[in-house]
């Protein structure tokens, strides 16, 4: 691992690096807030609108359904326009959509509001990691990436706090929860008036000495001519046939990022993110104390995210991931056998559900938003990482969605042997497909693509 003092030599202007990637991460505090904030207004919108199992289900999904649409839209009109102008505009759509969402006076119109912040968040999480990759010199681009998880949870504890101190400030405590999204859409905006475009996407249009100079103000200058020379052979070559998504490599790549997508959300993450104070309150637990609960997971989940700085370049993504996928497991599985005693103790199933954001925290959550940008080339990048955003969003949408209904109706002992079965299939897949990207700049995973054109090759 590289040390601080060996990290400085090598990239001088280190604080600016730190500035963009912080740029491009604030972008998850929202994706963070957005998703959980409706955690707290969740027992507060069923009794304002009268909300059933499946209109609670609807509540908490109409986001991420809102997700697909802004990835989609993100991914293909990134490559045209660019990462940062696109982002400064989904920081006005989060401000826009906070304000909405609050104010909305019946249930379609909330809806329709929090379907358009999710839009918002779909463009970020296609936006956001691609512009920290795009900026982030090899070596610690690991740990860039990790910045956008941390902002995430940053996010969502955040709004567990403003959750928590709004819960007895009346029948409007819910309106001024998704309000209080405004404030850090502010600050996300202004920050990125200062960013940059990418370097990579300055190439991409031909403004060669913008990027030149660019990458000269992220790393060493000779090491800047070095990758420079390097993204303009991975833009070289025929338009047609190295722009083309069904192409060998490049399908090959969208097959396991596609698996990786599903996986990751029907392991469980977003339920237990979203549905703590439901399971806690299942189990016996007054709200108050279902809410307050919302502090350890939501601080496990930041502290443990911290720790995938020190880990994430130093062991690679591949171990971490399976380590991550196998500890989820366990906690699950924990969960199974509590129940099948008979028992559905609080206090134990929030310390399993903790020890399940321990292992996701500082494993997966880093590493899945670290490796989608990665592994694909530079010049489909944009529309390639539609396929596994926009998948794991459709699966969270639907989880998030069917969650109560399979909780409450098909059974707790069934819910949880899912969740646990598609966390220990993750490790399982990750172990046999999953290459290592570590230390290497995005031109030579790209070339690693293409002369392992056999997927049984991966393992490596």
């Amino acid at each position: 691992m590289i040390s601080t003092t060996q990290h400085a030599a090598k990239y001088p202007n280190m604080p600016y690096v730190i500035f963009l990637g912080a740029a491009a991460a604030l972008g998850g505090m929202m994706f963070g807030f957005d998703l959980a904030i409706i955690v707290g207004a969740g027992p507060f919108l069923v009794q304002h609108f009268g909300l059933g199992d499946l209109g609670l289900g609807w509540a908490y999904s109409s986001l991420l359904f809102g997700c697909v649409l802004g990835s989609v839209a993100a991914g293909r009109l990134t490559d045209y326009y660019g990462r940062q102008k696109l982002l400064l505009f989904v920081a006005l759509l989060f401000l826009i959509t906070s304000v909405a969402t609050g104010i909305a006076p019946t249930f379609a119109l909330f809806i329709a509001a929090r379907f358009a912040g999710g839009v918002a968040v779909g463009g970020v999480s296609v936006l956001s990691p691609m512009y920290i990759a795009e900026v982030s010199p090899p070596g610690i681009r690991g740990r860039m990436g990790a910045t956008y998880q941390l902002s995430i949870t940053a996010g969502i504890l955040s709004s567990y706090c403003i959750n928590y101190c709004l819960r007895n400030e009346g029948a409007w405590n819910w309106r001024w929860m998704f309000i209080t999204g405004a404030l850090p859409s502010v600050l996300f905006f202004v920050t990125l008036l200062r960013a940059p475009e990418t370097p990579r996407f300055l190439f991409k249009i031909g403004k060669k000495a913008e990027g030149l100079a660019l990458l000269a103000r992220l790393m060493d200058p000779d090491e800047a001519a070095i990758e420079a020379a390097e993204i303009e052979a991975s833009l070289a070559g025929p338009s047609a046939a190295s722009e083309h998504l069904d192409i060998k490599p490049i399908r090959r790549v969208l097959i396991i990022s596609f698996v990786l997508a599903i996986l990751v959300q029907v392991s469980g993450i977003n339920t237990i993110i979203d549905y703590a104070p439901l399971v806690l309150r299942s189990a016996g637990w007054r709200i108050d104390a279902a809410l307050f609960s919302t502090f350890v997971i939501g601080g496990i989940n930041f502290a443990f995210t911290l720790i995938s700085f020190w880990t994430i370049d130093r062991y690679g993504r591949k171990p971490l991931y399976i380590v991550g996928s196998l500890g989820m497991a366990v906690a699950l599985f924990l969960v199974i056998a509590m129940l099948s005693a008979g028992r559905f103790n609080a206090l134990l199933l929030l310390v399993l559900m903790a020890l399940f954001i321990a292992f996701f925290a500082s494993c997966i959550g880093p590493v899945f938003w670290t490796l989608v940008p990665e592994i694909f080339p530079n010049r489909v990048r944009g529309r390639a990482m539609v396929v596994p955003v926009v998948t794991q969003w459709v699966a969270n949408a639907f989880v998030v969605l069917l969650f109560p209904l399979a909780f409450n109706r098909v059974g707790k002992l069934p819910t949880f042997a899912f969740l646990a079965s598609m966390a220990a299939l993750q490790a399982l897949f990750t172990w046999r497909f999953l290459p290592e990207t570590k230390g290497k700049t995005l031109e030579e995973i790209e070339d690693f693509w293409s002369q392992n054109p056999v997927i049984s090759q991966l393992r490596r």
